[in-house]
This record gives C-alpha cells, structure tokens and sequence, in this order.
C-alpha cells in the first residue's frame, strides 16, 4: 500500500489549502522542486502534484515547476493534477516524463474525454473524485455537482482508467481523521484501484488505512500532516510497506 507525499502548488510555492480554500492557505516551502527531492529522499515511491491555480485557472499555471519536479525526481513516478482539461495538456505532460494525470472536472463535465484518452494514453490515465457528502465537486472545488461520486466511479470502470483519486473535501487539510469508511465504500463499488486523500493526521489513521488491505485502496496521499510533524513519513512508509510484505 503506497504513501504518496503530496505537493500542492500555488504561485509556484508549496503550500496547503484548508478544505480546498484558496485563500486559507498555509505556505510551507518556496522551492517544491527542493521539497518533492526531501520525500524521496525519504523513501517515497510516488509523488502526487497539484497545480492549484491550473485547477482554478482551468490551464496549467506551474507545469513549469511540475516538469521541473519530475525531471528532479526520475525515476520515481508523478501523478498530476489540477487544470488537466484538454488533451494537448495531457500529452505535454506524458511526454516530458509525468507518470499519470489526474481527470477531475472534466471527468464529471463530460466523461467520453476521459474515455478517448485512457485509449490513447493507456495505464496513464486517472480520474479525481472529489467528495463534499458524496457529491463531486468540480472546478477546484468551486462548485458542487449533483452527481454522486460511487456513481461517477461506475460509469468509468470499464474505459480503463487506472485509479480513482478520492478526496473527502470537509477532511482536506483539516488534521481530522481520513474518511476510511466512504474510501473503502468507493473501492468495495468498484474494481478500479481506489488512493485515498484528506484528513491524515497521524500513525493511527495509517493503521486504521492498513487495516484496509485487500479491499481494493491502493493507497493514500498525505499533506499537512507531513509538513506539520503529526506524522512521520519515512516510519509511517515503512509501517505500509511492512505490512504489504505480511499480507502478500
């Protein structure tokens, strides 16, 4: 089970939102390029990066700093997202090295994009869902749909989408305890691999997600809990890895 540092970048630093508020933000670090190359030091086996003004914007507005990241990091995979709505971007980015792009706005916006680029860009391919009381939200999370997000993840499970990334927007950056029990409902509804995200804080929501094992969560990202100190990374990474060698 992975544990994937996030990074989220706003005006090219490294930063935190509290329940995806752009304007509650917490700078942790002017140069995300020197942060992702810290996490992997530390034995990371993915990165997840988030272009917070692209998702806002609805363009990339630090592929720059994306690139840049992914350059620095080989070869340890990076899934991106944030502002990824058309396919030129897509390809830009699957050609400089990005590992997998994150589909969310216009996963729920208008599906059969998703559906032409996993045929296109097969394995690479994964669709956000992010969740304010299991409705998706879109835009940057500006904006609350009405479409559900067990049902988003259905329609998608037989185009080839390679994982659901979801996020429980109440719990995002908040410290207050992942949402194991709507992630493990998502991951039981489908058989696409499931990376949990929000509300991490400390090792016994990591054991609360180990306990998960098998069910079809492939992992999580965790934030403001590794740049505060509630959590460990490198204990905490090795703590899943241990397990997943128990459990195969």
């Amino acid at each position: 089970m992975l544990l994937i540092p996030a990074i989220d970048i706003k005006a090219g630093r490294c930063v935190r939102l509290r329940q995806g508020r752009m304007e509650e933000e917490t700078v942790f670090d002017d140069d995300p390029v020197a942060v992702a190359e810290r996490w992997v030091e530390q034995g990371a086996e993915r990165l997840h990066l988030v272009d917070l003004d692209g998702a806002v914007a609805g363009h990339p507005l630090n592929a720059g700093v994306v690139l840049a990241i992914v350059e620095r990091c080989a070869p340890v995979p990076v899934q991106v997202g944030g502002g990824i709505r058309d396919r030129a971007t897509v390809e830009t980015y699957l050609q400089q090295g990005v590992g997998f792009v994150i589909i969310g706005t216009r996963a729920v916006h208008e599906p059969q994009f998703v559906s032409a680029l996993c045929a296109e860009f097969v394995g690479q391919v994964m669709v956000g869902l992010d969740a304010h009381n299991g409705r998706v939200a879109t835009d940057g999370w500006s904006k609350l749909s009405s479409h559900d997000a067990i049902e988003v993840a259905q329609h998608f499970e037989s185009v080839g989408v390679e994982a659901f990334i979801y996020t429980d927007i109440e719990r995002d950056g908040m410290l207050s305890g992942i949402n194991i029990e709507a992630t493990q409902g998502l991951a039981e509804s489908v058989k696409i691999p499931v990376i949990a995200s929000g509300g991490i804080r400390d090792m016994q929501d990591v054991r609360r997600l180990g306990e998960t094992a098998g069910s079809g969560i492939l992992g999580a990202i965790t934030g403001r809990a590794i740049y505060e100190g509630t959590l460990d990374f490198s204990a905490a990474r090795q703590y899943l890895a241990e397990l997943g060698n128990r459990v195969v």
